[in-house]
Formats: structure tokens, C-alpha cells, sequence
């Protein structure tokens, strides 16, 4: 008669699936880090290029912001100050000459209910071709001019 003798002191286990897929999954792994990898430099080349830009682009503001104090140096001297004092002058003259008056009165001839007068108009440049326009307006009544206030 045979007896069937297991002289291990452990049973043996089927333990090489687990092992294969252990393997893959340290594959897997290992490919995805490479990649990983890959991306960050490609990531710090890219932000390296843009550091360079905006340094560039900071070393430039610095010169161009120097220059400006220079100039704006030469500008506040005695001896120029008549100088710019009469640029700023033309300047405002050239924005106020810039305001088409005719457009102005266009347009307040299509807006104006007919019993209403202007009696003061003053515009002002408050931004950017961007005019405000003050007017003081008269009427017999209030409702004539709650009729332009309404348009």
C-alpha cells in the first residue's frame, strides 16, 4: 500500500500568477514614471524659455523706466519748466480741438424735444476718447426735459 508523504514542512502554493501580474503591474509602473519624467523636463524647458522671456522683457521695463526718470529729470529742470508747461497746454488744446462740434450738435439736434434750449454745454475728456458731456439745459416745463433725460 502507498501512502502519499509530503516531506515540506510547507504545501506548495501556486504563487506564479500572482508573481507574472506583480511583474506587469511593476512594468506598468516603471513606464508610467519614465513618462512622468519625460513630461516635467519637457515642463521646465518650456517654463526655462519663458524665464528667459520675462527677464528680457523685466530688463527692458528697466531701461525703458530709467530712461523715463532721466527724461522726466530734464523736463522738471528750471530751466525747461516753461517748456513743458506750454507742451501741456498744447496738448489739452489738441484734445478739446479734437471734440467734433458739429457731431455734438448733431446729435443733440436728434435727442433735444423741440421746446427745450441749451443754455451751457461743456464737454470734458475724462479717459481715453472717452468724452463727458455737461449741459445745462432749459424749458417752460419739467416735462420736456424729463423727456430727454429719458432718452
Amino acid at each position: 500500500m502507498k501512502f502519499p508523504v509530503n516531506l515540506a514542512t510547507h504545501p506548495a502554493r501556486k504563487d506564479r500568477p500572482i508573481l507574472v501580474a506583480s511583474g506587469a503591474v511593476g512594468v506598468l509602473l516603471v513606464a508610467t514614471l519614465v513618462l512622468l519624467v519625460s513630461l516635467a523636463l519637457a515642463d521646465r524647458r518650456r517654463s526655462a524659455d519663458t524665464r528667459r522671456v520675462i527677464q528680457r522683457l523685466d530688463q527692458q521695463l528697466a531701461r525703458s523706466a530709467g530712461e523715463q526718470t532721466r527724461l522726466s529729470a530734464v523736463l522738471q529742470r528750471p530751466e525747461n519748466a516753461e517748456v513743458l508747461e506750454r507742451s501741456l497746454f498744447l496738448n489739452s488744446l489738441l484734445y478739446w480741438k479734437g471734440i467734433s462740434w458739429t457731431k455734438v450738435f448733431a446729435d443733440l439736434e436728434k435727442a433735444l424735444p423741440p421746446n427745450v434750449r441749451i443754455m451751457n454745454i461743456r464737454p470734458q475728456i475724462v479717459s481715453e476718447n472717452r468724452v463727458y458731456l455737461e449741459m445745462m439745459v432749459g424749458a417752460e416745463s419739467q416735462v420736456p426735459v424729463v423727456d430727454l433725460l429719458k432718452r
